[in-house]
């Protein structure tokens, strides 16, 4: 490992612990640069999420080497229920060379927390209650070259120092902001809303997701755009929540916490969702979804997870992109450090943004077409009805989803998702 010139600078800096900058941190350590990971809170720390990863999250954890055994707390499951139109599928995640074929279910507090250790024992260098504010940056290039921050219970202000600054700073992403990258507005937005009961289905070992959102409070039933989760968190909970769209007319003019209330109202008594029963309050968090922050790369900026958009439009899963952009991240700096000159180590750099978008370009720009269809609550409906009473239809629409296929040598249907994806603009 590098060893670092001061306690102040190393060869590069991550601008927040979730599972992206912690998944980045790691796999930087581990290739021997010296990583300095600065997070504003304290661990243990709560984020809004419905605590459900698929296999593709699953399949990041097992490269961190974290030990995601039952013994140390993780539940499995074997792949999503879906309920609507009056129909209820259960699918089991599909058989890949690619991906393991179970999730499993984690408390987001302790989640990042595993992560963020995890990537200190690789040996990047941890600061917790570091507060960044205002890049620092190079007056002649115009090339980011650390940032200020303010440090521990006294906000001591102090300056770190970095040829290269990673923002994992979260879809508010101040960093980016003040380098001038900001959110693009053709992109969807979505936002999750949740809350914990205490319930006898806490041992449920699979995802259960309703595709037809009802609120049923005012003199007629309104379907609205988005879907419902309950996933059992095998401690006596459930997190019980809902992911919305801003492709609709009533994304702004709606309470969500209130909808989500409605809901549970509606769900039958023995499951426990009433107000005696919740655990916590209702949180709700933003989701920026397909690639609504550009360019993934610019003047020794690189940005990973909710910062760069990277959440799947289809589902509004996030972990899985936040660690596998942490993960490309890390392998192109790793490959430019070991570059002679500046020009080359750019040259290396700029390939970040295209990686991306030849791993979810395409993807993410189907995904764009199906949030503008499913903005539309009847073609929600429709699609529900018509949809889950084919089996083999929901399988495709599984894989399509979670973003779930074999490369090379899959299925029929993993070669038809592919060649979608493939031809499909890589905006």
């Amino acid at each position: 490992m590098t060893e670092p010139l001061s306690d102040n600078t190393a060869d590069v800096i991550v601008v927040g612990a979730g599972p992206a900058g912690s998944t980045t941190a790691y796999h930087l350590a581990r290739s021997g640069l010296d990583v300095l990971l600065l997070e504003k809170t304290e661990f243990p720390r709560e984020k809004v999420c419905g605590d459900g990863l698929t296999p593709r999250a699953t399949k990041q954890l097992v490269a961190m080497g974290i030990d995601i055994s039952e013994e140390a707390g993780w539940l499995r499951n074997k792949g999503l229920r879906i309920i609507g139109g009056g129909v209820r599928l259960q699918l089991d995640w599909p058989e890949l060379a690619s991906f393991p074929d179970y999730g499993l279910v984690r408390k987001r507090d302790d989640f990042d927390e595993q992560l963020a250790r995890q990537a200190q024992k690789a040996g990047a260098r941890l600061y917790e209650r570091c507060n960044v504010g205002a890049p620092i940056v190079d007056d002649r290039t115009g090339r980011i070259t650390g940032v200020k921050a303010k440090l521990g219970e006294d906000k001591r202000e102090v300056t770190f120092h970095a040829p290269l600054v990673v923002a994992a700073d979260g879809n508010s992403t101040r960093l980016s902001l003040a380098m001038g990258l900001h959110r693009r507005e053709d992109r969807p937005m979505g936002v999750a809303v949740r809350t914990y009961f205490t319930s006898p289905r806490h041992d449920d070992d699979y995802l259960e997701s309703w595709l037809e959102l009802w609120d049923r409070r005012g003199p007629q039933d309104r379907l609205l755009p988005g879907y419902g989760w309950i996933f059992g968190m095998g401690d006596g909970t459930s997190n019980v929540g809902l992911g919305v769209l801003n492709t609709s007319d009533s994304f702004k003019e709606l309470d969500w916490r209130e909808v989500l209330k409605a809901w549970c109202a509606s769900m039958p008594e023995d499951w426990g969702y009433t107000p005696d029963n919740m655990t916590g309050p209702i949180r709700g968090a933003a989701l920026p979804m397909a690639f609504n922050r550009q360019p993934h790369y610019t003047r020794g900026l690189l940005l990973v997870g909710d910062a760069g958009g990277l959440v799947n439009p289809f589902n509004g899963e996030g972990i899985a992109y936040a660690m596998e952009s942490g993960q490309i991240a890390a392998e192109v700096i790793v490959q430019a450090h070991a570059r002679a000159t500046p020009a080359q180590r750019e040259i290396a750099l700029q390939r970040y943004p295209r990686v991306l978008k030849d791993t979810y370009g395409g993807y993410y720009t189907l995904g764009r077409a199906f949030v503008k269809l499913i903005g539309n609550p009847k073609i929600m409906q429709i699609a529900a009805q018509r949809g889950l009473t084919h089996p083999m239809l929901m399988k495709f629409t599984l894989k399509l989803l979670a973003n779930l296929t074999d490369p090379t040598g899959g299925d029929a249907m993993d070669r038809i998702i592919n060649g979608l994806s493939k031809v499909a603009p890589k905006a």
